[in-house]
């Protein structure tokens, strides 16, 4: 199993943002619907397994339903698909390294932010209401409590927590790039990811589900819902394209040499899995 450095990761994930950012539409699309099923599919069962846990069992439950959360991620990463809060790392990267326009950056994270929505909601939807996964029981009382703990944060509150919840979700997606194993992508991706659910930070896609689900069955507003979705979205957007892009663009992209050293390695990678690609046959650019 080869682990990349920190240098070559950074060049490769420049190379998929500048991948990502120029997806026809409808690619854009498919796979933001597929990436929002994935993190909601994820939501579910992080509810299935832990809403019948014992009281007593204390914050222990909580790291039961992180355990297995990063499911959505690992699709998402290795399945493909396309991700708000994965692109406001990835394609920020491409765009602070000048690989890419502002108005490209700003259409991937637009259609990809609403595409991910979507399939969010189907997942609430079907699943969760017409199939009553939570529509009822302990589930319906966990689902509500979980969307009320979301709500009940300030607007300040959730933007700072959806920092928090991004840097550590952008780490997940930098780790995957570092390895060209599945067993070590996995593990890269599941660490951080876990660490955000168990914490509690708000990730703008979870709670596309979370929040809607609590609404199909009677509970809060599409009011509440859109003021919690605002700061969030910009706190994770703060989170991956500051904490984790910038920070690594300035620290290893920032001269040419090094990113030009990155950049020729990465290209003659081959992957383990396959992928629509732009810049590099060689590529997967669905991460």
């Amino acid at each position: 199993m080869t682990i990349n450095k920190p240098q070559k990761i950074a060049a490769i994930a420049a190379e998929f943002g500048e991948n990502k950012a120029r997806y026809p539409i409808g690619t854009l699309l498919v796979l933001g619907f597929l990436a929002g099923a994935y993190i909601a599919f994820g939501f579910l069962l992080d509810i299935r397994v832990i809403a019948s846990t014992p009281a007593e069992w204390g914050s222990f439950a909580g790291f039961l339903g992180a355990a297995v959360f990063p499911i959505g991620l690992i699709l998402v990463l290795l399945a493909g698909g396309e991700l708000a809060t994965g692109n406001m790392m990835a394609v920020s990267l491409a765009c602070i390294a000048r690989r890419i326009s502002a108005g490209e950056w700003l259409r991937n994270l637009t259609l990809v932010t609403l595409s991910n929505f979507v399939g969010a909601l189907f997942v609430a939807y079907m699943f969760g209401h017409v199939v009553g996964l939570t529509a009822d029981g302990p589930y319906l009382q966990k689902l509500v409590a979980m969307a009320g703990h979301k709500l009940d944060d300030g607007f300040l509150e959730a933007f700072v927590s959806g920092i928090g919840c991004n840097w550590l979700v952008a780490l997940a997606v930098w780790l995957c790039y570092a390895s060209d194993s599945m067993s070590g992508k996995i593990l890269g991706i599941w660490f951080p990811t876990m660490a955000f659910v168990a914490i509690g930070f708000q990730h703008v896609v979870a709670n596309m589900f979370l929040i809607p689900a609590a609404i199909f069955e009677g509970y809060y507003s599409w009011g509440d819902y859109f003021a919690n979705f605002v700061p969030v979205w910009l706190g994770n957007l703060t989170g991956g394209a500051i904490f984790v892009g910038f920070a690594y663009w300035a620290a290893y992209l920032r001269g040419g040499a090094a990113a030009a050293q990155g950049l020729a390695e990465s290209v003659k990678q081959v992957p383990e899995q396959g992928g629509p690609t732009t810049a590099s046959a060689k590529m997967p650019s669905h991460m």
